[in-house]
């Protein structure tokens, strides 16, 4: 488990996956899980939410699986449950290309 925090304003940013979702399928190498990956949560995941981790010095952003209360509260910071998959389009879908 990881805590991190939610990194709103993201989902204009370009990915050649389809979506942030299909995203973090692709590149997790994991089936889409049956909830949102914040721990105790019990909604669907809907959204491939860009997070950033906490009490890190690193900058990078990462996707995970979130539902839409939880990828629309920008700058909370969750305890999650999942595989953190690079957002940096250059070391993923952009390297395809």
């Amino acid at each position: 488990m990881m805590r991190v925090k939610n990194v709103n304003g993201t989902s204009g940013d370009a990915c050649t996956c389809g979506s942030w979702l299909d995203h973090w399928k692709k590149f997790s190498n994991l089936p889409l899980p049956p909830r949102c990956t914040v721990v105790s949560c019990a909604g669907l995941p809907e959204f491939g939410a860009h997070v950033q981790k906490e009490y890190s010095d690193e900058e990078c952003w990462y996707i995970v699986p979130f539902c839409k209360t939880h990828n629309a509260q920008t700058g909370k910071s969750y305890v999650v449950d999942t595989t953190l998959v690079p957002a940096d389009v250059s070391e993923t879908c952009g390297k395809q290309q």
